[in-house]
């Protein structure tokens, strides 16, 4: 599986299935695009749950020793096979070393962050000493805002997207009232244009050039919760430090989804969490970004022990030797049991390159995406018409403006819709007041979990409509 440059997924995907002599419906197109995916081995290393499992599956329309269809590793990705073996010898050396085990092992507590975050600097883009691994994701986001967000008369304020994740838009409140500000004022949000669901990038261009003047801290999501919108990070970055603001991105949604390249890009900052699609397990330590142009930076931050340099921490004389960089911000020692997850992640993706995973994400996203057009597109008039049920999908079209993940808005109640895929074994997610988010992530889910997904929505669909008509 090769990704033709001079091809839209869905012309390659067409140009597949016209070889093949089989049309894109066909389980046949499934089974083959499965066939000649390199990475296809990779699920093999996660668990992978089966439909008896998943809670609210009924078992007596679905075959409960099959896998379900789990197209939500965008809020939790699955488990590494190794993460239980690894957490077993992590269990073993407290068992029985003790406080010896915080300087021995393969991931020693007192270090174990180090052992890893090189791995992850390679999934974001990141040089060593600009990423580190600690706290959660908005922890760490308030640690960056402390240093970069330092508001004026005349440059106070954050811009951001008008419907970021809350825990963003609480952070950036809650930052701004510390420094006696109005967040009424002082909080600039993005909205799209009227009858739009996304952003456009030359509108986020437009408002910095305008505003780029009062505007401290520019901080977006790199891919949107909501929308699934990826953003255009290296434009707007740049267009952001032309009017002599700092920009930093929440990347929960795209590290482990997209190919970053944070140093590359000049970003300021960036944070993210571990657990989506980088399958670090629920609540897990988080990521952090700091570009090596602040490595000495005299930024006000909070300090605590861990960043102090290693060689001298344990002197113990009460005077800070600041780690540079990134590691200068960690604050606590590292929870040795949190890596462990991350560590039998980090295993799998070095089996493959973000660029692989994302020439399979086009063409699955892709496939997802013809499929339900065909099917419940309002433009059609096959299948659609005939079920009276349409799906807008809210995510862009264009494939570089998305990662695995389509948000679909449906013509009927999505609770119903959503329950009645629950039945039938298909984990995804809802977000009210409109979307259902579905994410074929493309290192543990299979073409073929594209066509089962499908022919469950049909029957969901058809499920919830007799419900209606009781």
């Amino acid at each position: 599986m090769q990704e033709r440059s001079d091809m839209k997924p869905s012309e390659e995907l067409e140009a597949i299935a016209k070889q093949q002599g089989c049309c894109l419906e066909d389980l046949k197109f499934a089974q083959y695009m499965d066939t000649i995916d390199p990475i296809r081995p990779l699920r093999q290393d996660f668990h992978y749950p089966k439909m008896k499992d998943i809670k609210h599956t009924d078992l007596s329309i679905v075959n409960g020793e099959e896998d379900c269809v789990y197209f939500c590793g965008n809020s939790l990705g699955l488990c590494p096979k190794k993460t239980k073996e690894y957490m077993d010898i992590e269990i073993d050396k407290w068992s029985k070393l003790g406080v010896q085990g915080h300087t021995n092992g393969d991931l020693p507590w007192a270090y174990c962050d180090e052992r890893i975050d090189k791995d992850m600097a390679k999934i974001v883009g990141g040089k060593e000493g600009e990423v580190a691994l600690m706290n959660g994701l908005t922890v760490n986001l308030h640690l960056l805002l402390i240093s970069f967000y330092q508001p004026t008369k005349d440059r106070h304020k954050i811009l951001c997207e008008g419907k970021a994740f809350p825990s963003d838009h609480y952070a950036f409140e809650s930052q701004i009232k510390l420094h006696g500000y109005d967040p009424a004022t002082s909080l600039r949000l993005l909205e799209p244009r009227e009858g739009e669901f996304t952003l456009r990038t030359e509108d986020i261009i437009k408002t910095i050039e305008e505003e780029g003047e009062s505007i401290a801290v520019i901080c977006l999501s790199g891919v949107q919760y909501y929308t699934g919108q990826y953003f255009d990070i290296p434009t707007i970055t740049q267009a952001g430090q032309k009017q002599g603001c700092y920009v930093g991105w929440d990347l929960a949604h795209a590290a482990g989804n997209l190919p970053l390249y944070l140093h590359d890009w000049g970003v300021d900052f960036a944070c993210w969490c571990s657990y989506k699609y980088l399958c670090g397990s629920a609540g897990t330590v988080a990521g952090f970004f700091l570009h090596e142009k602040y490595r000495n930076n005299n930024f006000p931050k909070l300090l605590g022990w861990w960043g102090h340099n290693m060689d001298t921490r344990f002197q113990m004389d009460n005077v800070m030797d600041l780690s540079p960089g990134a590691y200068g911000y960690r604050i606590s020692n590292p929870p040795g049991f949190l890596c462990v997850p991350i560590k039998a992640s980090l295993e799998i993706y070095n089996k493959t390159s973000m660029i692989e995973l994302r020439t399979k994400s086009k063409l699955l996203t892709g496939y997802l995406e013809m499929l339900i057009k065909k099917h419940y597109g309002r433009q059609e008039t096959n299948n659609a018409s005939a079920t009276g049920v349409y799906i807008d999908i809210f995510t862009p079209s264009d494939p570089e403006q998305r990662g695995a993940q389509l948000s679909l808005s449906f013509s009927i109640c999505i609770q119903t819709i959503f329950k009645e895929l629950e039945k039938r074994g298909v984990v995804c997610d809802k977000r009210y007041p409109r979307v259902i988010r579905i994410s074929p992530v493309p290192i543990f889910c299979s073409f073929q979990d594209v066509h089962r997904f499908m022919k469950y929505l049909y029957d969901s669909i058809q499920a919830a409509k007799d419900s209606n008509l009781k």
